[in-house]
């Protein structure tokens, strides 16, 4: 098991990652954040930006909600011209997610979608 700090840390070490942080969703707290400080995305940013994305997976919520769906949203995933943007919710520490940004150019999004699941199973508070 990894305490916050650790994982933000291991997260961070994802090729392409300019910057990670873990927020709840319920309250629109970020708990931690590190950042490449990358003038593509500056690591001041990451606090923000949870704030902002806990508004989009609340409405993914509300509506999973109205449609009725059983399963678990795991991820929600924007894409920019140059970035990925993931939302990887915490399966096992309800309201949590983590935040992680990738540069287009230097990431493979399946092979970080994998590493950060498997940095999400280890995450302890």
């Amino acid at each position: 098991m990894q305490k916050l700090q650790d994982s933000l840390v291991e997260a961070l070490s994802i090729d392409g990652a300019l910057g990670v942080a873990v927020g709840d969703w319920k309250t629109g707290m970020c708990l931690g954040y590190k950042g490449t400080n990358s003038p593509a995305f500056p690591e001041a940013n990451l606090e923000l930006a949870v704030a902002g994305n806990t508004e989009v997976i609340r409405a993914k919520m509300r509506a999973a909600e109205s449609l009725k769906l059983t399963d678990k949203i795991e991820e929600i995933l924007i894409l920019l011209e140059t970035q990925y943007h993931l939302m990887h919710l915490v399966q096992h520490i309800s309201g949590l997610f983590f935040y992680l940004v990738l540069d287009r150019e230097k990431s493979n999004l399946a092979l970080a979608r994998i590493k950060l699941g498997q940095i999400e199973k280890e995450l302890t508070l």
